[in-house]
């Protein structure tokens, strides 16, 4: 498998990324983690606007998803070629009616299912394309999902949105990569079932036993450096940061 990071920003897009959006590739498929604030078009940067083969949408928070709202421009109005063709989405419930409200003027109340192929994810294991994928609910006030994506005996986890949840440890068990968020400060912020810090976030790690952890969705308010070391105190193998455009071979 192959994973890029499209966007890594938490909450809002900074200077420098777009909001949470990441590609995994394996077998020529493209499976699209996340399409959050701005990421569509660093997206294009990776991949044509119509190469991808699938979306998972781990919850329906504006960070998370709403460049969809621009997705369906570029898929219902295609002006070569006509309409694109229905593109698996895989989110939590009621995703269709959230993107059509967020959108607000859609043709139809239905358009958004001409170009978007919806799914309700629950905790489950199933296959998308080439891949076999996990979910699991974690902590946030809304819905929300983390997801192990496997292939070819390797393994990447996306915590998603979380605080800390017996839930996701179980999810990164002995992952190979661990894409895990951390937007809040140690010591700073102390709100349950919202976000984890970055030492919450190796500690996770640690109880996993993930083979390498990348730190995301941090806010541009939250020093990444601080949590960067927050994690290394408490976690041994591999952490960095992620990165817009930073590649990883799993």
């Amino acid at each position: 498998m192959k994973l890029t990071v499209v966007g890594c920003s938490g909450s809002f897009p900074s200077a420098d990324s777009a909001c949470s959006s990441y590609l995994v590739e394996a077998d020529g498929f493209r499976l699209l983690l996340d399409l959050g604030n701005g990421a569509l078009g660093e997206l294009q940067r990776h991949c044509g606007l119509y190469d991808l083969d699938a979306i998972f949408l781990s919850h329906l928070h504006a960070d998370h998803c709403i460049d969809m709202c621009a997705y369906f421009v570029a898929r219902y109005y295609r002006h070569d070629g006509g309409r694109a063709a229905p593109i698996p989405v895989y989110g939590p419930e009621g995703t269709e009616q959230r993107l059509t409200t967020a959108y607000a003027d859609t043709p139809t109340a239905s358009s958004m299912s001409e170009v978007f192929d919806f799914h309700t994810v629950k905790p489950s294991t199933f296959e998308i394309g080439p891949f076999t994928v996990h979910t699991e609910r974690v902590r946030h006030p809304v819905e929300a999902y983390g997801i192990r994506v496997e292939h070819g005996g390797k393994s990447l986890t996306y915590s998603g949105d979380t605080g800390v949840t017996v839930a996701l440890d179980e999810l990164a068990r002995d992952t190979d990569l661990f894409l895990c968020e951390a937007a809040f400060t140690y010591g700073k912020e102390n709100i349950p079932d919202l976000h984890l810090n970055g030492r919450e976030a190796g500690e996770t790690a640690a109880r996993a036993g993930a083979g390498r952890l990348v730190l995301t969705h941090i806010p541009p308010w939250t020093d990444p450096e601080t949590n960067l070391a927050d994690a290394r105190a408490v976690f041994d193998g591999p952490v960095e940061l992620a990165a817009p455009r930073a590649s990883y071979e799993i």
